[in-house]
């Protein structure tokens, strides 16, 4: 059976992306066989998979609009084991045009459905809690929140965490919260121990034991159309990301 997993948080810039393009990659490094869903308008997972703009048609808006699976939608990446399906600018029309279809919520969930012989489908949602998030969350059996560690990480979890009940009460009652990753770690600094604690605290085992810090081959690896276990195998970066992948593993 194919575990269909969204990368989730309402708030933008806490690494969201690069989690979903480095989990990705170091699931199919240990041999899954995995799709990326490039959810976002912005398609930063495109971008950091190396996929040109000319080389991401049909999307994820077209076979939303069309409703169905092309099976043209989806790419092979550099990486072995590793297919995605990309994201354009038109994918932000979606919303409005979601807004008019008929069970609009179940979109994504029915286009997946179609799609076989995948270890793992994960979802890069976008940084709001619009249809294109609330698709996503139907669609998928569990939810990974990247969490930044910063002063205001709590509140923006407990507002998804409602909306994963939410979703849970309504559509889609087999979600569960897979679990949190604190990203962005900075060891040196006193807020992120703070955070960490107090994140452990409230959501016990939820919280990985992995936690992903600030590198700065991280934040190059994008520019180069690359993940980071591409770009410097031997970084910290690297290394904590495959740590997470064996721990998603070792939970199931």
């Amino acid at each position: 059976m194919t575990k269909i997993i969204a990368i989730a948080n309402q708030k933008g810039g806490v690494g969201k992306t690069t989690t979903a393009i480095n989990l990705s990659t170091a699931m199919a490094a240990i041999e899954k066989k995995i799709l990326l869903i490039d959810a976002d308008p912005q398609g930063n997972a495109s971008t950091g998979l190396g996929l040109a703009i000319e080389e991401r048609t049909p999307s994820l808006y077209d076979l939303i609009t069309s409703q169905k699976l092309n099976l043209n939608a989806i790419k092979k990446t550099s990486i072995p084991n590793l297919d995605i399906i990309s994201s354009t600018l038109d994918l932000a029309a979606s919303e409005i045009e979601l807004a008019e279809m008929n069970n609009r919520e179940h979109i994504i969930k029915n286009i997946l459905k179609e799609i076989m012989g995948y270890d793992y489908i994960f979802i890069d949602c976008p940084p709001a809690l619009g249809l294109l998030t609330i698709n996503s969350l139907v669609a998928a059996n569990s939810v990974i929140v990247p969490l930044q560690c910063e002063f205001f990480a709590l509140e923006g979890l407990s507002a998804l965490i409602s909306t994963i009940e939410k979703i849970k009460s309504n559509f889609n009652a087999g979600i569960e919260l897979e679990g949190v990753v604190l990203t962005m770690y900075d060891k040196r600094n006193s807020l992120s121990s703070l955070v960490e604690q107090d994140v452990r605290e409230h959501l016990k085992e939820k919280v990985y034991n992995t936690v992903i810090p600030r590198n700065v081959r991280i934040s190059e690896a994008p520019s180069h159309g690359k993940p980071v276990l591409l770009y410097d195998t031997h970084c910290i970066g690297s290394q904590a990301y495959i740590g997470l992948a064996k721990e998603v593993i070792l939970n199931q």
